[in-house]
């Protein structure tokens, strides 16, 4: 698989996601998706895992410093919804 891009004179180039196979000695594209509508990032993401380079899981790239939590507030929140003491603010 592979990612070709076709020119267009007057806008973008339209990305398509194909396959290569043979009929006999001919060598036949076959179009599995039209990656047109995605941003360019993610089509040179997919490019990448395509051509076997490894991801990494964004935990992995990402240092937590602080979190703060916020369940006591949502609890809250929650039982005012039920009670319909939205209504009185």
């Amino acid at each position: 698989m592979h990612i070709d891009a076709v020119p267009n004179r007057t806008s973008r180039p339209t990305y398509l996601l194909r396959e290569s196979y043979r009929i006999g000695k001919k060598v036949r594209k076959r179009t599995l998706a039209n990656l047109s509508g995605l941003a360019d990032e993610q089509i040179e993401a997919i490019r990448a895992v395509l051509a076997g380079v490894a991801m990494r899981p964004v935990e992995e790239l990402f240092e937590v410093v602080r979190s703060r939590s916020h369940g006591a507030v949502q609890a809250v929140r929650v039982a005012m919804q039920r009670l319909g003491f939205e209504g009185l603010i």
